[in-house]
């Protein structure tokens, strides 16, 4: 693999975008255009990030920094997709994730922050496409986008920057009374479990004391995660992108029993039935 820092070099150029704010009922709230300039200065020895929003009938807002090194909280993959956020689950803290996925001239972030109390706050949905190239808007993600057999191609990197490279199967389908079934496999493990479907959101309840949203939103974009964080039980946070009809990125970053940040992967999945 690359170093860190080529590969948050992957991410250079002018990025013009929209912040879009969703209640955790995926209630649109607010949409904000954006234009991120990512720079290398120094021979590439310094990135320079400059963020301006324009909100509404308001003052843009600008957002400059520098950066030499990278905090141990962020983890970046070859292709310049990555994830940032808390390294450990505490109590009465803010909790969350900003998730980055890249695909030739586009990019789709997406911020998942819980409140103090650990109930699942706001979801910001970023969609970035490099300056001057074409990039049409995705139409929001559906169940039956999802339907179907996919077999992925897993990386997982771990805090400490070593990596495992390992395949996997997901089912999708929907069960003779509307509810969505899943069947993951990777390496030995198989995981199986269902939900219920509720317009853009697939919940999936059969523990209620652990039940986890699935957020279907625009541009083909999905947010997973608990719909309240807890102490000492396992958890994650996931982004979704289906970039074409029969490709699809995910990106997961897990937390042990200890709320203690363990891995994050990155998985590419295609549709193969």
């Amino acid at each position: 693999m690359k170093s860190q820092w080529e590969c948050l070099l992957e991410n250079l150029g002018v990025w013009e975008g929209s912040f879009t704010n969703f209640s955790p009922q995926g209630e649109l709230l607010q949409d904000t255009p954006s234009i991120l300039c990512f720079e290398g200065l120094n021979n590439n020895q310094t990135a320079r990030l400059t963020l301006r929003r324009f909100p509404p009938n308001q003052p843009v807002n600008e957002l400059i920094q520098e950066y030499n090194s990278l905090s141990r909280s962020l983890l970046f993959f070859d292709n310049g997709a990555f994830s940032q956020g808390a390294m450990q689950l505490g109590l009465f803290s803010q909790f969350g994730a900003e998730f980055s996925l890249i695909y030739g001239n586009r990019r789709l972030r997406l911020v998942q922050l819980f409140d103090k109390s650990g109930q699942l706050d706001t979801i910001t949905l970023i969609r970035e496409h490099l300056a001057e190239t074409n990039a049409p808007e995705k139409p929001p993600l559906t169940v039956n986008d999802l339907l179907g057999n996919w077999q992925g191609e897993v990386v997982t990197i771990y805090p400490d920057w070593h990596y495992d490279t390992y395949n996997s199967h997901l089912e999708i389908q929907l069960d003779d009374s509307g509810r969505l079934s899943q069947k993951l496999s990777f390496g030995s493990r198989t995981i199986t479990s269902t939900a219920k479907i509720n317009g853009s959101i697939i919940l999936f309840d059969q523990e209620p004391e652990k039940q986890v949203q699935v957020l279907l939103l625009p541009g083909g974009a999905s947010a997973t995660s608990p719909l309240k964080v807890q102490l000492r039980q396992p958890l994650f946070l996931e982004v979704g992108w289906l970039i074409e009809p029969d490709l699809r990125q995910r990106m997961i970053r897990s937390y042990n029993d200890k709320g203690e940040w363990v891995s994050l992967s990155l998985v590419t999945e295609r549709r193969v039935a």
